[in-house]
């Protein structure tokens, strides 16, 4: 069973203090988009509120569980830890709220590429790695976490037995790998949607 798990629980520092989760683009907020594409690859979703307040404003959304960070302001590690803890997947594929452009080929090709591994990163060099748009092993993240005090997902890939995909291997599915846009403030917003009509 895949499980695909949303973080939507930042708080938007560099968007004004907007919900990044609820821009939206061609009449769908990113989360729309994000859950009618992963509908197509895993078996559940699950949105991982930063709390109850935040949560309530999914509370529409079909086809999803939400849940609230149970270890508060650890940023993206205690999304992951909260989605994992009611994932009934073995596999997760975590992603960012602010990408909406994630290509369900690629997903499904990370999937395919964890076998004996803990983790499938994306990479575009031995820096610029994409942790939030990567797939891991629940049981290894699980113990990972227990015995870790780390804040970093960075940390967390590098003791896991991660393998790292090269970016320009997935371009069969997505030729400008758009999939791994994220949209962090409102002049990238901006200059999205004014190519709405392209």
């Amino acid at each position: 069973m895949k499980t695909g798990i949303i973080l939507a629980g930042g708080k938007g520092k560099r968007a004004g203090g907007r919900e990044k989760c609820l821009f939206s683009y061609k009449g769908e907020t990113f989360i729309e988009i994000l859950i009618s594409t992963l509908s197509e690859v895993v078996d559940e979703i699950i949105v991982v509120a930063r709390d109850e307040e935040q949560s309530k404003q999914f509370d529409d959304l079909k086809g999803i569980k939400t849940v609230c960070d149970i270890r508060k302001e650890k940023g993206p590690l205690g999304g992951l830890h909260a989605g994992i803890n009611y994932a009934k997947g073995d596999t997760v594929f975590l992603v960012a709220c602010d990408m909406p452009f994630v290509n369900g080929g690629i997903v499904r090709k990370l999937f395919d590429m964890i076998n004996e591994y803990d983790a499938v990163i994306p990479s575009w060099n031995n820096e610029m790695l994409e942790p939030l748009h990567a797939v891991y092993k629940k049981e290894a993240v699980e113990k990972y976490i227990i015995s870790h005090e780390s804040l970093s997902l960075r940390a967390m890939i590098k003791k896991l037995n991660s393998y790292y995909v090269d970016v320009n291997s997935l371009t069969d599915n997505d030729s400008e790998l758009k999939t791994f846009t994220n949209i962090n403030n409102l002049e990238e917003l901006t200059k999205l949607t004014r190519g709405e009509s392209d």
